[in-house]
C-alpha cells in the first residue's frame, strides 16, 4: 500500500466526493455534505487550492482523504493547527497515523521556519481520531470545555500539540 501526499487537483472531484460525502465521514468530521459535483468544486476552488498547506492523501494516486496545516500569522505564526479526514473504508489502517507522521517532522516545520509548534483539536466523542496524535507522539494537554460548534451544538474538544523539538513515537 503506498501513500502519499501531494495538493488535490480539479480532477480529483469525483474522487474526493465518494470518501468526503461517505456519512461516516460526515458524522465524524467537521466537513460539509456536498451535495453536487459542482459543490465539491467550488470547494476545492476556494478552500483547498488556496490553503497553504492542504494535500490529498492518495492510494495508488487517488485521494482517499485530505490532510492540511493551516500556519497561524502575525504573534500566532509560531504554530500551526493540523486537521485530516479519511473516507471510513480506510479506517483503523494507521493510514491518518502515518501521514501526520510524514508531515508533522519532516515537512511542515521545514516548509513554515517559524512554526515551533503544531496543534490537534479533537472533538471528545472522535474516538479514532484521538489515536491519531495520540500514536505519533502529540501530547494531550488537555481538554477545552464549550470549545467547537460540531453539528449545530456547542462541544468539548481536546488539544494535543507536538513541538519541532519533539520526538515521534
Amino acid at each position: 500500500m503506498e501513500i502519499k501526499l501531494r495538493p488535490y487537483q480539479l480532477s480529483n472531484v469525483d474522487d474526493f466526493m465518494e470518501w468526503a460525502c461517505d456519512d461516516e465521514v460526515i458524522r465524524t468530521s467537521r466537513l460539509r455534505h456536498y451535495t453536487s459535483r459542482e459543490d465539491a468544486l467550488e470547494y476545492l476552488k476556494e478552500v483547498a487550492f488556496p490553503h497553504p498547506w492542504y494535500r490529498a492523501i492518495c492510494l495508488e494516486d487517488r485521494p482517499i482523504g485530505f490532510i492540511c496545516v493551516k500556519p497561524g500569522s502575525s504573534n500566532e505564526r509560531c504554530r500551526g493547527q493540523i486537521s485530516y479526514a479519511l473516507g471510513s473504508k480506510y479506517w483503523g489502517k494507521g493510514i491518518t497515523t502515518m501521514v501526520v507522521k510524514m508531515i508533522a517532522v519532516s515537512k511542515v516545520f521545514k516548509e513554515f521556519p517559524d512554526l515551533v509548534r503544531i496543534e490537534a483539536k479533537v472533538e471528545v466523542e472522535n474516538k479514532g481520531s484521538q489515536k491519531v496524535p495520540e500514536n505519533v507522539g502529540f501530547l494531550k494537554e488537555g481538554l477545552l470545555r464549550k470549545y467547537g460548534f460540531y453539528k449545530g451544538e456547542i462541544i468539548d474538544m481536546f488539544i494535543y500539540s507536538f513541538l519541532v523539538t519533539d520526538s515521534m513515537l
